[in-house]
């Protein structure tokens, strides 16, 4: 602003001043900004040279623009003043409103400090309002909206040298430096807050994209995954509800995904592994357990769970990865069953025999609780069926439910018969399969206990147990009987056994003796076993020999 009298201003000169503080406001840049702010000082306010000192996140002020000298420019711009320095020259000298100016008087203090600074020459003043050399003009900026350097955040400081007209800038120039550099610090922190949300926009737009690229990324690992997948809600009336299912899964299920979201997975498992699935599916875990697919059958699988959230606290989901383990459960419980059946007859082998009795009577001390203790896994037959504590496959029992509470089993009273009803374990011996054995071969001996099985089997009840105990001795377990009930029993079985049996292509026969024991809490199995075992040698030899193979 060129040199006029007070209080006249053209007006030309204050259009130029709202030219400047409209540029600072319209440039693209932060850098831009500081550059038109330092050019303003030069091209509106009349001084020949101005610098712009931002204050840096440590506290300290950086050279970030500079006019008017191309060779003090190249010598400062990017130079760094301590923050202690700039403080003690903004508390020095005359205080012009916000304006702080240092006379050369005083201004040697300040040759030896950090703060970067040019060095003109000119002569000494010739009056007293002339401007020397050495003196200095700082207008501080504050940050929007705060007026007074008492109470504003400092943002900057603009320096000015060497007015046009040469004097010190009277009240007018004064007001207007002080103006400026109000307006160049709301235009500085409004380049702050665009640079700010331009990084912030490209930030998000990076982030986006990497969201997008992961997103990408899952539904094609989650799409093509080679095993079953599935997202599913978590908590509140829907828990469980499959939201998607990827190909895989609706192969392995031969269900279509439109249809899969019509279900639950516990819809889905097999009635006996509801409990297993609830405990799963709380908060993650993994399971095995059985699915069922569209035409009714179940197959094992190997089912995950895992707690992903949507957002930071956004709603959560269960991802479940579904892997087939039809083949493998097949073959351990194929194991399982030849590890407690007779190879020969497929019956229950002496050990499953006695797990089966235990698991009826009340426990002694140092015995397995049940016959998942006694072998360590559940007990299924090959076809994934449960076998239950008191016989076959698909049994039930009356006084044991495999929980948490147990019926005491009690013997009938063999001294009168009451119509008490109890455990009969019938103990059978072959009469005359030695013989055959001798005479005809051992295939023609194991023809013979085969058949045997089968008759044995064939007439008990779907929840009675046919165990072969070793060789040529089998034991029946049938519960709810009275003494007159297994009396008939043993006699049923000792005539479809004495009937003749093909082997090796000839008709062979055997005969049969029963012993009847009863099983009540307070034996063991082995107890038990040895008093039906005693029995049956008891009417062994109560039968003449010539007789016994005939019944």
């Amino acid at each position: 602003m060129e040199t006029e009298s007070e209080p006249y201003v053209r007006l030309a000169s204050l259009r130029q001043l709202h030219q400047v503080m409209a540029d600072m406001n319209t440039a693209r840049s932060l850098a831009d900004t500081l550059q038109t702010v330092a050019d303003g000082v030069i091209s509106a306010l009349g001084y020949e040279m101005a610098c712009v000192n931002l204050v840096r996140p440590d506290g300290d002020l950086v050279v970030a623009a500079f006019a008017g000298n191309s060779a003090a420019e190249a010598l400062i711009t990017g130079r760094v003043g301590s923050r202690d320095s700039w403080d003690r020259r903004l508390g020095m000298g005359e205080k012009w409103g916000d304006l702080v100016f240092i006379p050369h008087t005083e201004g040697w203090v300040l040759d030896d400090d950090d703060v970067p600074q040019w060095y003109t020459d000119g002569p000494a003043p010739r009056f007293e309002d002339e401007w020397h050399p050495s003196d200095r003009l700082f207008a501080p900026m504050y940050t929007p909206g705060i007026s007074g350097s008492s109470c504003g955040e400092l943002l900057g400081v603009i320096s000015v040298d060497r007015p046009r007209n040469g004097r010190h800038p009277g009240a007018w120039g004064r007001e207007a430096l002080q103006m400026y550099a109000f307006q160049a610090a709301i235009a500085i922190s409004n380049a702050r807050l665009r640079a700010n949300m331009q990084r912030a926009l490209v930030r998000l737009e990076r982030e986006q994209q990497a969201l997008r690229a992961s997103e990408e990324s899952f539904r094609q690992a989650f799409e093509y995954a080679p095993s079953g997948m599935a997202i599913a809600e978590m908590g509140g009336d829907q828990h469980g509800r499959i939201l998607r299912s990827n190909d895989a899964l609706c192969r392995l299920l031969g269900r279509p995904a439109s249809a899969m979201r019509r279900y639950s997975f516990s819809d889905l498992v097999h009635p006996e592994d509801i409990g297993t699935l609830l405990r799963t599916s709380a908060e993650g875990g993994r399971a095995e357990l059985r699915l069922g697919r569209r035409d009714g059958t179940y197959v094992w699988v190997s089912l995950r769970n895992s707690v992903v959230a949507d957002a930071a606290d956004g709603p959560r989901f269960l991802l479940t990865h579904v892997e087939d383990i039809e083949e493998r459960k097949r073959r351990e419980l194929q194991l399982a069953h030849r590890a407690s059946h007779d190879a020969l007859t497929g019956l229950p082998n002496s050990a499953e025999l006695r797990s089966r009795l235990t698991s009826r009577l009340c426990r002694r001390s140092g015995e397995p609780e049940s016959l998942d203790a006694a072998y360590g896994h559940p007990a299924y037959d090959v076809n994934g069926h449960g076998f239950d504590f008191a016989g076959t496959t698909g049994g039930s029992s009356s006084s044991y439910d495999g929980f948490d509470h147990h019926v005491h089993t009690v013997a009938p009273d063999e001294s009168r018969d009451d119509g008490a009803k109890g455990l009969a374990v019938l103990f059978c011996d072959l009469d005359g399969f030695k013989s055959i054995n001798d005479r005809f071969g051992h295939n023609a001996g194991d023809a013979v206990l085969i058949e045997v099985a089968r008759r044995l089997s064939r007439g008990v009840r779907d929840g009675d147990t046919v165990a072969r105990l070793g060789g040529d001795e089998f034991v029946i377990l049938a519960d709810g009987l009275g003494q007159a009930d297994a009396q008939d029993l043993a006699v049923r079985l000792r005539n479809e056994i004495i009937q003749p049996i093909r082997a090796e292509g000839r008709a062979v026969r055997v005969g049969a003796s029963f012993g009847i024991g009863w099983a009540h809490c307070g034996m063991t199995a082995d107890e038990v076993l040895k008093s039906a075992d005693e029995r049956m040698y008891v009417e062994k030899r109560s039968r003449p020999k010539a007789h016994r193979r005939a019944g």
